[in-house]
């Protein structure tokens, strides 16, 4: 998958508002992305670029600074494994959005986003970003897992260690 927190110029993040019939993730707000298409498996901008315009109508050319922040793994019912990679990007001010088939769109001050009615993965995502990811350019992995019983994500830096020891 290939998600996108979208910052306006107010310091709110664009979601989806799940259908509540939905099957994954029913009634949850969502930040905007998708599945990755098979073209797009080594290009997940081009994807979160592409599920972006395909739920919002926003192009492109109106988002500053989409960057992968994020990796995020968890395993689903011991059968299959799930990778999102996350990106944050600033949205262009007086950006008109389109209405989607897959939910409402809605404007959440960034400081109200863990109080929200989101997955534990947004709730962990939002929680390290504020923390660390904000302050600098770093690209995370993270595995989620069950901690006394709770959601909670493990994170590391993506680096690359062969050139780190040619250094």
């Amino acid at each position: 998958m290939a998600v996108a927190f979208l910052l306006n110029d107010k310091q709110e993040v664009l979601f989806l508002q799940k259908k509540k019939k939905d099957t994954f993730l029913a009634g949850f707000l969502v930040p905007i992305g998708g599945h990755i298409e098979g073209d797009e498996i080594n290009e997940p901008q081009k994807a979160c670029f592409r599920e972006i315009e395909e739920e919002t109508g926003i192009k492109s050319g109106l988002i500053e600074n989409l960057s992968l922040k994020y990796i995020v793994l968890r395993v689903k019912d011991n059968q299959e494994i799930r990778i999102q990679n996350v990106f944050f990007g600033n949205v262009l001010k007086n950006t008109t959005l389109i209405e989607s088939d897959e939910g409402e769109l809605s404007w959440v001050d960034y400081k109200d986003i863990s109080s929200q009615n989101v997955s534990a993965t947004t709730k962990e995502i939002v929680k390290h970003y504020d923390e660390v990811g904000k302050y600098c350019e770093n690209v995370y992995v993270g595995s989620m897992r069950s901690f006394k019983g709770n959601p909670e994500i493990t994170w590391g830096v993506l680096e690359d260690w062969e050139l780190l020891i040619s250094l």
